[in-house]
């Protein structure tokens, strides 16, 4: 390579600012505090950093007390004959990501009008200074793509940044602004925009023409009002404006990729349907702390709806078609004045509370005249709705005589990827045969208010089991080969004739919640629930437990420890309604020494 082309492959350098040639990385950094100024009037770099920088194309002058960029910078393509003769090697295989220059974590306070000449810049990190004010000159860096600014004092932001045509990010997060130009809506190919942590009263209807735009960060600011425009965002897909003063939200009416709404911590009092219309295509949506009375049953057009935070509002209920959704992982409804669901069903989480809705709805199945939908089973004519069926993935049989399940049924549940079965109240001995063709789709088994008095191995094939409903039968032991439900995280046994802790349940290791009130239990096995590393919830009430073991105050993990009801006469009742950190110290405290 002739010495000519070795050097135009050196960053080039002009007026005070580093540039990195075309075709490379091309990146200019100043973080929060970086100055262009030393503390010395002309400050030195050792000679090696300087040889680095030229080899490399990356100069590191972070964290260095800089108030003014040294000349050697401005000067660092003027090389020397002696170096000049050591420039034999190509830079073509240099990773493009290290070509850039970075002056991180300084104190700049001002930049030179000169920042105006680095037209081949791509990306200029100035974060985390002092800035309270930018040139020009930035603005017509019209090769830019990427413009931090985030934690500095900026108080305004110039109308010219329209200009940058070409910029997909921008932070301007951590500011002081007080409002931002209409000019921000001829940056079309922004794709992430965060203006958080501002003083922002209102955003420019402009900002519905930033075609691009997947993610927008408008959290703790100043807001009253979003602009409906916002709606018309075609690839938006994040948006967060929690921590504002916000009364209500646009329609999304456009936006056919939204994913996730952050709107927390606001004043917002309604979610009207035709929103929730707007909203068919998100995964995450949180509302909490805000004053919302009431949510529509046309929640559940939300098909895709994983996440829904409630929490701290103004609810006293709950649509019970909330049960429904099967894809919906977690609901948090904590601090709301419900009066239609118990606390203990809201404490015990989002599977629990789901089921709970579940069993307040009516008509999954009702008769049919012409007979295209019905099943006939040896208990007469009844009819499954396949719509139900699909929306809910759950087949009820609840209450219906069951003996066994009909072979066509059993091959719709397939067809609709039922993932719940409830034979619940059928007074059923023994778990039908037909059930087992489902035995690797089922997460929900209910088998509560039967008369089994033993419960069939077979159920051990279920491998794919969370939950597992025995309550209200004549059980007083478990096979071991239930060994094989490594997944469960729900076991009920209440009512039933249990004088000890099955031991195939210790070897549940993701068991969360162990419900086994009103049996016989006399003996709390601590070893055995010591083996439960994610227990969190153990319902012992009107058990025969005559002593409570103080090792027990050991599984620090319990969040809910029921253990009225029993002869024992330590912990005291007023003990107990302190609550279970209270109950837990005070059993730790006794522990033996």
């Amino acid at each position: 390579m002739s010495q000519k082309a070795a050097y135009s492959r050196i960053p080039r350098v002009t007026n005070r600012a580093v540039a990195v040639s075309r075709g490379r990385g091309k990146e200019f950094r100043g973080n929060v505090g970086a100055c262009f100024h030393f503390q010395q009037k002309e400050p030195t770099l050792h000679p090696h950093i300087i040889k680095q920088a030229r080899q490399s194309g990356q100069l590191n002058l972070s964290n260095r007390g800089m108030v003014e960029v040294p000349d050697v910078v401005w000067n660092i393509n003027n090389i020397t004959p002696e170096e000049s003769k050591m420039l034999s090697v190509s830079l073509d295989d240099t990773d493009g990501e290290r070509w850039w220059d970075q002056v991180h974590d300084n104190q700049l306070t001002t930049l030179p009008d000169s920042i105006g000449d680095l037209q081949a810049l791509t990306r200029l990190n100035l974060s985390h200074n002092c800035l309270q004010a930018l040139p020009k000159s930035i603005f017509q860096l019209k090769e830019m793509h990427s413009l931090l600014l985030q934690y500095n004092q900026l108080e305004e932001l110039d109308k010219d940044i329209g200009n940058l045509l070409f910029l997909e990010q921008l932070d301007l997060s951590h500011n002081k602004l007080v409002s931002i130009p209409c000019t921000i809506g001829y940056l079309s190919h922004v794709s992430k925009l965060n203006l958080s942590n501002n003083k922002l009263k209102m955003l420019p209807p402009e900002i519905g023409s930033m075609d691009a735009l997947r993610s927008l960060d408008i959290t703790h600011n100043f807001l009253t009002e979003l602009p409906e425009e916002l709606g018309i965002l075609l690839h938006l897909e994040q948006l967060y404006v929690h921590h504002n003063h916000l009364v209500c939200l646009p329609l999304f009416r456009g936006s056919t990729v939204l994913k996730e709404v952050q709107a927390g911590n606001n004043r917002i009092s309604e979610i009207s349907p035709e929103l929730l219309e707007t909203l068919m295509t998100v995964k995450v949506l949180d509302l909490r702390d805000n004053k919302i009375s009431v949510i529509p049953d046309q929640i559940t057009m939300l098909r895709g709806l994983e996440h829904l935070n409630l929490t701290n509002n103004n609810l006293s209920s709950l649509p019970i078609a909330l049960g429904i959704m099967s894809h919906l992982k977690f609901l948090s409804v904590e601090g709301n004045p419900m009066k239609s669901i118990r606390r203990d069903v809201i404490q015990r989480g989002t599977v629990h509370l789901l089921r709970w809705l579940r069993s307040k709805m009516e008509g999954s199945f009702s008769e049919s005249d012409d007979g295209g939908s019905c099943v006939h089973q040896e208990i007469g004519l009844c009819s499954v709705d396949r719509f139900n069926l699909h929306v809910t993935r759950t087949l009820d049989l609840s209450n219906k005589g069951v003996k066994n399940i009909p072979e066509e049924l059993v091959k719709m549940a397939i067809e609709e990827d039922v993932t719940s079965v409830d034979l619940s109240k059928n007074a059923l001995a023994d778990v039908p045969s037909s059930l087992s063709t489902l035995s690797m789709k089922i997460s929900e088994l209910i088998l509560a208010f039967n008369k089994f008095s033993s419960l069939s191995p077979v159920v051990g094939n279920f491998s794919r089991l969370l939950y597992l409903d025995l309550r209200n039968n004549q059980l007083n032991n478990l096979p071991l080969e239930l060994s094989t439900l490594t997944l469960l995280k729900e076991v009920n046994l209440c009512n039933n004739r249990f004088e000890e802790f099955p031991s195939v349940i210790f070897t549940f290791e993701k068991l969360e919640i162990l419900l086994a009130s009103d049996n016989k239990i006399r003996i709390v096995n601590v070893s055995g629930l010591a083996k439960l590393p994610v227990l969190t919830v153990l319902d012992l009430q009107n058990n025969d437990i005559s002593n409570v073991p103080p090792e027990l105050g050991k599984l620090r993990q319990l969040r809910s420890l029921q253990l009225e009801g029993n002869p024992f006469r330590n912990p005291r009742p007023s003990i107990l309604a302190k609550g279970t950190p209270a109950l837990l110290e005070y059993l730790r405290d006794r522990i033996p020494c």
